[in-house]
């Protein structure tokens, strides 16, 4: 692990959480990081990633380690490496190093934790080997962070509560996160035109995040099939005539991530069909950013682009009917069947760890209907929460032939018409959108979103 270039303000903002979480709860936590998973053989392991929970106190991804908090103050719990790893990994930082780092009252080894988990609250880490080491710590079983009770349900409360807004030192992480993918959409539409393949497009993209350092948030979505709303294989051919929809973030190396889509023509020029359904897309996308502000429901935000969408649909000759009834009977769904965003920060789909403990308001549950069984936030919106605003056109044909939809909105929907638009697959327009006390601030706007300059950029090879 590199330590180099981490900010001297690090410290002060992971005591300043700390501090924070300890004027919510009175009783001691610990987190544990997590352990790397062996892909085949022990040497040879997937890429670690520590638990976010960890991250978001202890600041750095330092793996198998743990930090113990309570009333303020940090134990960090971790071993120096062994001597004989210098032959593999060179020379790493000890343990007093770090500590000093993330601003810990005390550094100890892992071994002096096994006396210090009575009583302690902890979040289950999504790794089998680590969760066996919180049952013998805590002395008590630790399955799934879903269906957390006593303690450790007050604590992901606690942290939820800090982690749905940003701070200062968050915000630094998601801008820099937000800057490296939009060069890396920009990459991917100035490669389009010579590549031959989605995977081309997708290497021009991870090109310039791991050439600044960070990896992917998440498995990129890069495809001609945008209806397969998490296509993660790159091996189709790219045609004149299709739209290639890419959803690609980074992820800091502290950890932070940001989410952006764009969908663009693969000839560099959107058909007519297309235009038509991107503009309508990116009337809904922008009519939700617009009505963003503290206190406005998440909620009435995804109502308000289903209400777009399907007033737009009406005017394209798509649907037939009363745009606000259609709403209501879910009709948009047929085309527009996700929600509109989701909570961004140390995860991409923030904290849904937790399920939807930090995605909905106390007492709110999952809704049945087919219109907003997807909806992954609802909660009225505070200055400092970062979302992404994400709405889309899809065709989906196990969602447009089945027979149920096919009963239900057999009068709503101009079958006929719709097949005019058949080189419309899928349609994504996203963006990390900052709630500010006056409204909004843009984290990706510095990438274009209009039709022409989105062609134009395809077109500067």
């Amino acid at each position: 692990m590199v330590i180099h270039n981490i900010s001297s303000s690090l410290a002060d903002t992971l005591r300043q959480r700390r501090q924070q979480l300890a004027t919510l709860i009175d009783f001691p936590v610990i987190l544990w990081s997590g352990h790397n998973s062996p892909r085949n053989f022990p040497a040879n392991p997937y890429p670690f990633r520590a638990s976010s929970h960890f991250l978001y106190f202890a600041g750095l991804p330092l793996p198998h380690a743990a930090i113990r908090l309570e009333a303020g103050k940090l134990e960090l719990f971790m071993d120096d490496p062994e001597p004989s790893s210098a032959l593999w990994h060179g020379e790493l930082p000890k343990r007093e190093e770090i500590a000093a780092i993330i601003g810990a009252d005390v550094a100890k080894t892992m071994s002096e934790l096994k006396h210090r988990g009575k009583d302690a609250a902890s979040i289950p880490v999504q790794n089998y080997r680590t969760t066996l080491v919180q049952s013998q710590i805590l002395q008590r079983p630790v399955s799934s962070p879903y269906d957390l009770e006593g303690r450790d349900r007050e604590l992901a409360k606690a942290i939820a509560t800090l982690r749905l807004t940003h701070d200062a030192g968050a915000l630094t992480e998601l801008r820099q996160a937000a800057a490296i993918s939009i060069e890396a959409h920009k990459a991917g539409m100035v490669a389009t035109p010579q590549a031959k393949l989605e995977a081309e497009v997708r290497a021009a993209m991870e090109g310039v995040i791991i050439a600044h350092n960070m990896t992917t948030a998440y498995n990129s979505i890069v495809t001609v099939h945008g209806e397969v709303l998490h296509n993660e294989t790159y091996h189709h051919p790219l045609q004149p005539g299709d739209l290639l929809l890419a959803d690609v973030g980074a992820e800091t190396p502290m950890g932070w991530a940001s989410d952006i889509t764009r969908t663009w023509p693969v000839s560099g020029k959107f058909s007519p069909t297309q235009r038509d359904i991107y503009d309508l897309v990116l009337a809904a996308h922008d009519a939700c950013i617009a009505k963003i502000q503290p206190g406005v429901e998440y909620r009435d935000i995804h109502l308000l682009a289903a209400q777009v969408i399907a007033e737009g649909l009406v005017n394209l000759g798509i649907l037939q009917g009363n745009p606000q009834d259609l709403v209501e009977m879910d009709a948009h769904a047929l085309f527009f069947p996700h929600g509109i965003g989701h909570l961004l920060g140390l995860d991409v789909h923030d904290m849904e760890d937790l399920g939807d403990l930090a995605g909905y308001e106390a007492e709110r549950k999952r809704s049945d209907r087919f219109g907003l069984g997807y909806l992954r936030l609802n909660r009225p919106l505070k200055s400092g929460m970062l979302v992404t605003i994400e709405p889309g056109f899809y065709q989906v044909p196990a969602i447009l032939n089945h027979p149920q939809h096919r009963e239900k909105y057999q009068n709503v929907v101009n079958w006929e018409r719709l097949s005019q638009f058949a080189d419309v697959r899928g349609i994504r327009i996203e963006d990390d959108v900052l709630v500010t006390s006056t409204g909004t601030e843009v984290l990706t706007a510095a990438l274009p979103n209009q039709a022409q300059a989105v062609e134009n950029l395809v077109n500067q090879f």
